[in-house]
């Protein structure tokens, strides 16, 4: 049995790894012709509903604050995104879209749209896409409630 367990956590692993990279290879090519990166377009994706911090933003996209601070300096930098006071907390700034930053994220939306019908065609149809997308979100839950691996005694 437990080896049955590992075997369905490396195989779910080695696929969500290879599905990470071809996410981040399509994003590539749907950012690039808006003059983003797949990084830029995913750090702007997550503050385009709300102004969040830098922190708030790598907890939403599973990722570390210190790459999100390098992102995010350089959409500021470029004038795709602005730092705002945060009323919340006076040192943590708030990252938000200019009004540069929605309109690039909006040349990508044809693309994206374009996949999007691809992918749920190919999948079999948008219910059983939508199955799929429920099944990572409930693994994504499951392994952040595990609480990471166990301590181990030397």
């Amino acid at each position: 049995m437990t080896g049955e367990r590992q075997d369905l956590l490396s195989r779910a692993a080695l696929g969500v790894f290879r599905l990470n990279g071809q996410f981040l290879a399509v994003a590539e090519e749907l950012a690039r012709p808006a003059g983003l990166t797949a990084a830029w377009w995913q750090v702007l994706g997550a503050v385009l509903r709300e102004p969040l911090p830098v922190s708030g933003v790598a907890r939403a996209m599973g990722i570390t604050r210190q790459s999100v601070q390098r992102v995010a300096d350089l959409l500021v930098e470029r004038g795709l995104a602005e730092y705002r006071p945060n009323p919340a907390h006076r040192r943590a700034k708030l990252l938000a879209p200019t009004q540069a930053g929605f309109e690039a994220v909006s040349r990508i939306d044809p693309g994206h749209a374009a996949l999007a019908g691809r992918l749920a065609e190919a999948y079999g149809s948008v219910a059983e896409l939508a199955e799929a997308v429920e099944a990572v979100e409930r693994l994504s839950k499951a392994l952040e409630e595990t609480g990471g691996p166990p301590v181990t005694e030397p």
